[in-house]
């Protein structure tokens, strides 16, 4: 099966097989966002347990 290019350049998957994304939101409007919230756009986050299958389906893992 063919990677989804659109979800290999949303997800990274670690060395331990975890699934990385970022979160949505924290691009524009930046001016009425706070210094924390901000903060919080840059890190990586796992994805959700419910989605880890569909996104492994996606990236042909």
């Amino acid at each position: 099966m063919k990677t989804h290019k659109g979800a290999a350049k949303r997800f990274k998957v670690t060395s331990t097989g975890k699934i990385l994304h970022r979160k949505a939101f924290g691009s524009h409007l930046l001016t009425k966002k706070s210094a924390k919230r901000k903060r919080n756009y840059q890190k990586d986050y796992q994805v959700a347990a419910t989605d880890k299958s569909k996104v492994k389906k996606m990236l042909g893992a």
